[in-house]
């Protein structure tokens, strides 16, 4: 059978469009599935302005024991360390001086009553005499005058004696206040004055407590231009973090903001009340303060490993666009609330910003996004949130326009 040359090279042209097709299709590269990347939905929502401050603590109330009366100390009935109420013995100072100061002073007083009783029978001769004119006027004015002083005498031989009994009873030191006394600074046998300058012990009110603290003028004068939320009527939240920075479990109460600004620091000084039920804070103990001084409203915060830098320090994040891809954005970024950190600039309410997964992905690249559920408990991030917020500077002034 014959073919044609017509015939021929329609085949020969088929096979040769047949094989270029299949090179093509084979040399194509497989499209690439969208990333998956975890996302986070910004809201807005209004976020405590907390400023974390160093301070000190101090004692409500301190109380040096000191002798009224000069002495002997020949017991000492405290425990050094202990508590004690007021009015408990401390002290006491050898009696047998002052007793006999008492009796002296008693037998005085004995012996002014003898001379006022006789002084007032003589005035009542008188007067009787004095009716009858017998007596003169001038005996009469005599008699009258000496049962005055003897009066007098019986007032002061009472004072005298009030006093001494009063010495008795200062031998015994008492506590003036309650609280936790210190070391003994005085020994049994120690002789004691009264005018003198040693005190024999030391007694701190430990419950409540006081935190005094500092403040820049300029970061407290700023805050309150910026926030208008300062509180300073005693109202104000206060929290306390430990020298390990572990949390005080008990919130305290601002009591008032110094009036004046210490012209070498340029601080202020504030002062809190935290109650101390199982003497936790000691006297001079350093401590954080945690002051809330504002709210921020509207404000946008987001987990903090979200937050990338390029290589000028500068703050960015991933952002999904409407068309599923992923678009890089500066942020500014402000105060740290736990896991999460403010975004004052750059972000928007209900945006979807990359929490996880940008690692794979580049700007413009296709991403499938997915709900971003951290590890954890969330609860104790929404909690840790409560309390911080704190930072011991200024945020940027745009923070300001979302207040």
């Amino acid at each position: 059978m014959r073919t044609s040359a017509p015939t021929l090279a329609v085949v020969m042209i088929g096979l040769l469009l047949l094989t270029g097709c299949e090179e093509k299709q084979g040399n194509a590269a497989p499209q690439m599935p969208p990333t998956q990347v975890g996302i986070v939905t910004t809201k807005a929502e209004s976020l405590p302005i907390k400023n974390d401050l160093p301070g000190r603590i101090a004692p409500t109330r301190l109380a040096e024991v000191r002798p009224r009366v000069s002495g002997i100390i020949v017991e000492r009935v405290f425990e050094q360390g202990s508590r004690v109420k007021e009015g408990d013995v401390l002290y006491r100072i050898d009696p047998a001086p002052l007793q006999v100061q008492v009796d002296s002073a008693d037998a005085t007083l004995r012996r002014a009553k003898a001379a006022q009783l006789q002084a007032r029978q003589t005035a009542d001769r008188q007067e009787q005499l004095r009716k009858s004119n017998v007596s003169t006027a001038q005996q009469y004015d005599e008699a009258i005058a000496q049962l005055a002083q003897a009066d007098a005498e019986v007032a002061v031989a009472e004072a005298g004696l009030a006093s001494a009994r009063l010495n008795l009873q200062y031998a015994s030191v008492t506590a003036p206040i309650s609280g936790r006394i210190g070391r003994a600074l005085i020994t049994e046998g120690a002789l004691v004055n009264a005018n003198g300058s040693e005190a024999l012990a030391t007694i701190q009110q430990l419950d409540p407590v006081y935190a005094d603290f500092t403040q820049s003028a300029n970061d407290l004068l700023a805050l309150r231009r910026a926030f208008g939320a300062h509180q300073g009527n005693g109202e104000a939240d206060v929290e306390l973090l430990m020298d390990d920075g572990s949390a005080y479990p008990h919130h305290g109460r601002l009591l008032f903001s110094e009036a004046t600004v210490d012209a070498t620091t340029g601080q202020v000084t504030l002062r809190a009340e935290f109650p101390n039920p199982d003497s936790d804070l000691l006297p001079g103990m350093y401590v954080r303060v945690v002051i809330q001084q504002g709210v921020a409203r509207d404000a946008i915060a987001i987990p903090q490993q979200a937050i990338q830098r390029d290589t000028a320090g500068n703050a960015q994040v991933y952002v999904v666009k409407e068309d599923k891809t992923a678009e890089i954005r500066k942020v500014i970024t402000g105060r740290v609330y736990g896991s999460r950190i403010m975004v004052s600039e750059g972000l928007k309410p209900d945006e979807q910003v990359i929490v996880e997964g940008f690692q794979k992905i580049r700007p413009g690249a296709a991403v499938a996004p997915a709900e971003w559920k951290p590890e954890g408990d969330q609860a104790v991030d929404k909690k840790t949130d409560e309390t911080a917020g704190a930072s011991t500077g200024i945020e940027p002034k745009s923070d300001s326009k979302d207040l």
